[in-house]
């Protein structure tokens, strides 16, 4: 039978079990039981949880959970409903049953721990992370500190890359290690499990203790927290409400997983979270598994200022300054130390509990949300991916902090006139940074200019170069060289587009009006120098403007002239300049060997490759083994988060359709596909803004891409007639490409979205397979041909991303 069949029977069938309220010696203080209508709450409200659990049982959101209500020492409301277990029989619920609380570990374990140490002298929260990892430090990140990382606003990703098949607690922390920012540390929430597993490391390295003997000896044992632990034993095995089946081609899940008999190899005592399992199930964001009973315990001791009875774990402020906002005044996202307060994470808040709670999901399925105005807490524990990882308790949970809400009694006049007319923004302990300023970068041809031309002096030089290369004074490097005490400037090599930049065709080679040095075309009838050309020089000089685009062709350009230079023992000098549209996002599929060429010079590139131009150089020289007596002179002041408006460097069209940063940024998924039969917009006022052919509907393409809900842009249609290029003076139907957010945007996957609702609106009218030499990826072609879902397709480059990051990572310069 199926999964979702057998889930529906046994839902129905099988009745919650279902606890009277009951006293528990478990912990320091005692608990005392509540009469029927007594301990603060209205018993026949609180009763609606029963239906309401129910119902969403019997909608298949979850086989079954065990929640727990309490006011302070006393624990009003305790019951296990449904079934632990679906497949492969049913196991009714009991409200010892064990779960994994997923990220739920970073407030149970590592947040305490991580404040036990400030207690104690041991931590600052202005501690800088590099101060306890000093490897760390790389690539901007030596200004992240433990505040940044508890609060999420470090700038680092959601996670490590999970693409290729790593394992290993060290590894974890070497690939974070060698992450780069996607925004300075304080500017923006972004939810990290990266920043957890570093504060893990942090505990263990400040205690010399491994992290999991650390929380069990410092935290879960004086509260007697008996059954929370990391990598749970055998004997408890019966007990652990299992999550989903494990994926055939995870390794690390084959490997550990018992089978179950009569079904799949389920998900049981293993940690759910793909990273925490190749940690080894012991990590500071997820892996620990507990009880109702003992979250329970932790809730009382938080609403104990730090103890329960005579037992204290943490001080009355350590705890008050953990669950107050420390996020910058301004973020949406308001979060305490660890501790979510009023976030897009906060649903589990309910409707009607007061901003000064506070609380924290898990991916599984585990909530624990805390009032200290009423003093109520609620324990809500579900293994909602099981028993095949479809359930969703968001909703759910919502509904159970609100019934529970509307039960309480007693509630102080004050709290509650607060909470109806009172739901104002925090007042953050952190002041708001101020708004970002423009760098004053200094391009690589700057910084040359600064040291007197030095890596020049005495040498006979060729530059390869076109109008982008300028100083920040708008100096030309042709200029530059030529003028450049003891440099030789003998010879010129444009790229495509001519040295002026303004040619859309074949460049001829000529003569430079103002030195009369020659001009060796290398988009004419060579792309490549020839030896004649190289003839008596003794450096190369590259100045060039990239766009951070695979198939822009400036970059391969740069390539030939390193491969020639090489060969005639040529020394090769880079003057670096920005990528535009950063140097953090990497998306896009690698390139199939078959496409190297002209626009596409290694395989395995993405389509963004998120470096500067003297990064691939450096990377150039490695990968393919070109062998050039490479320098690169690098920037000044720039990093890696930074986009060309973030410079204060004038903007220079790198060519004659590149004319702004709006463009640059739509142009990876835009340009992708413009070998097809579709107008980019050349021979108008705004290419690579619109999309657009006579035989489109631009409504409806308009109304299909909006439906997508594709983050970071909008669509509205539009009518157009390029007075060039595709479609010349023909009338196109498309839309218009409205960026709303460039930090979410992925251009790529704009591109691959356009590209499927074409073929998908307008059958056998796109001509998709010309797109194959920019796209790249025979793939991908073929999937969006099969009407496959244009994100899945967009996931299936995580492999080949993941890949990129950690191959670029030992040439990065910034």
């Amino acid at each position: 039978m199926p999964f979702s069949r057998l889930w529906c029977v046994l839902a129905i069938a099988i009745a919650c079990t279902v606890a009277v309220p009951v006293s528990t010696d478990q912990g320091t203080a005692t608990v005392r039981s509540s009469p029927a209508s007594a301990g603060g709450f209205d018993l026949q409200r609180l009763a609606a949880l029963d239906e309401t659990i129910a119902a969403a049982t019997a909608d298949l959101k979850l086989p079954g959970a065990v929640v727990v209500v309490g006011r302070g020492d006393t624990i009003v409301l305790r019951k296990a409903y449904g079934q632990r277990a679906i497949v492969p029989s049913a196991e009714p619920m009991t409200l010892d049953t064990i779960f994994d609380l997923a990220s739920l570990t970073k407030v149970v374990a590592t947040t305490p721990a991580v404040m036990q140490l400030v207690e104690e002298g041991k931590i600052r929260l202005t501690d800088p992370v590099a101060t306890f990892i000093p490897e760390f430090r790389k690539y901007g990140k030596d200004r992240i500190t433990v505040r940044d990382l508890l609060t999420h606003m470090s700038g680092l990703r959601p996670d490590v890359d999970l693409a290729d098949n790593w394992s290993g607690y060290t590894t974890a922390i070497d690939l974070a290690i060698e992450e780069v920012p996607t925004a300075p540390p304080g500017r923006r929430f972004v939810y990290s499990d990266i920043n957890f597993f570093l504060l893990a490391e942090i505990v263990a390295r400040v205690s010399k203790q491994p992290f999991n003997e650390y929380v069990a000896s410092r935290i879960f044992k004086p509260l007697g927290m008996r059954e929370t632990t990391f990598v749970p034993g055998l004997a408890v095995q019966k007990r652990i409400a299992p999550t989903e089946p494990c994926r055939p081609a995870d390794p690390s899940c084959a490997a550990i997983a018992p089978a179950t008999p009569g079904g799949p190899r389920m998900l049981r005592g293993v940690v759910h979270d793909p990273t925490s399992r190749r940690m080894g199930g012991v990590a500071g964001h997820a892996g620990l598994f507990s009880t109702a009973a003992d979250l329970a315990l932790y809730c009382r001791m938080l609403l104990g200022g730090g103890a329960i009875g005579s037992t204290r774990v943490l001080s009355p402020l350590t705890v008050a300054r953990m669950t107050s906002p420390s996020t910058p005044a301004g973020e949406a996202n308001v979060r305490g130390l660890g501790w979510d307060l009023d976030s897009s994470y906060s649903a589990n808040r309910g409707e009607l509990l007061p901003l000064g709670s506070f609380g924290h999901t898990g991916f599984t399925g585990t909530s624990i949300w805390i009032d200290p105005a009423t003093r109520t807490f609620i324990v809500f524990l579900s293994s909602r991916l099981h028993p095949d990882g479809t359930g969703d308790v968001t909703p759910l949970r919502a509904r159970v902090a609100t019934v529970v809400a509307s039960a309480l009694t007693g509630v102080p006049a004050d709290v509650a006139r607060q909470n109806a007319f009172g739901r104002q923004v925090f007042e953050s302990q952190i002041p708001a940074l101020p708004a970002p300023t423009p760098r004053a970068v200094l391009a690589g041809i700057d910084v040359l200019r600064a040291d007197g031309f030095s890596a020049l002096r005495n040498l006979r030089v060729g530059l390869l170069t076109n109008h982008t290369g300028r100083a920040r004074d708008g100096a030309p490097t042709i200029d530059l060289l030529a003028t450049a005490p003891g440099v030789k400037l003998v010879a010129l090599f444009s790229p495509e587009h001519g040295i002026r930049g303004i040619v859309d065709a074949s460049v001829p080679s000529s003569t430079d009006e103002k030195t009369g040095l020659p001009i060796h075309s290398l988009y004419g009838a060579t792309q490549r120098p020839t030896d004649e050309m190289l003839a008596g020089l003794d450096a190369v000089v590259i100045d060039l403007q990239d766009i951070g685009t695979r198939f822009y062709t400036y970059m391969t350009s740069m390539a030939y002239m390193m491969e020639a230079a090489a060969a005639k023992k040529i020394k090769v000098v880079v003057l670096d300049r920005p990528n535009p549209i950063g140097g953090v996002q990497i998306e896009g599929p690698a390139l199939d060997a078959p496409a190297v060429g002209f626009t596409g010079y290694l395989p395995s590139m993405p389509i963004r490759h998120s470096l500067t131009m003297g990064e691939l150089a450096k990377l150039f020289n490695g990968e393919r083994a070109i062998g050039a007596d490479l320098t690169v002179i690098a920037m000044r002041n720039w990093t890696r988060d930074a986009w060309f408006d973030d410079t204060s460097l004038g903007w220079v069209n790198p060519s004659p359709n590149m004319r702004n940063l709006y463009e640059a940024t739509l142009y990876p998924g835009i340009g992708a596909f413009e070998s097809t039969n579709i107008s980019v917009g050349r021979g108008t006022e705004t290419p690579f803004e619109h999309i657009g052919a006579p035989w489109i509907d631009g409504p409806a393409l308009a109304a299909a891409l909006t439906a997508r809900q594709i983050p970071g842009v909008r669509f509205y249609p539009v009518r157009f007639t390029p007075t060039s290029s595709q479609y010349a003076n023909t009338e196109c139907q498309g839309v218009f490409i409205v960026i709303t957010d460039r930090s979410v945007l992925r251009p790529v996957r704009v591109g691959t979205e356009i590209a499927a609702a074409l073929l998908k609106l307008f059958p056998g009218k796109l001509e998709i397979d010309k797109a194959a030499r920019l796209f790249g990826s025979t793939d991908g072609i073929a999937r969006l041909k099969a009407g496959d879902d244009p994100a899945a397709i967009a996931a299936s480059w995580a492999t080949a991303e993941a890949r990129w990051r950690l191959l670029r990572a030992k040439y990065l310069l910034y």
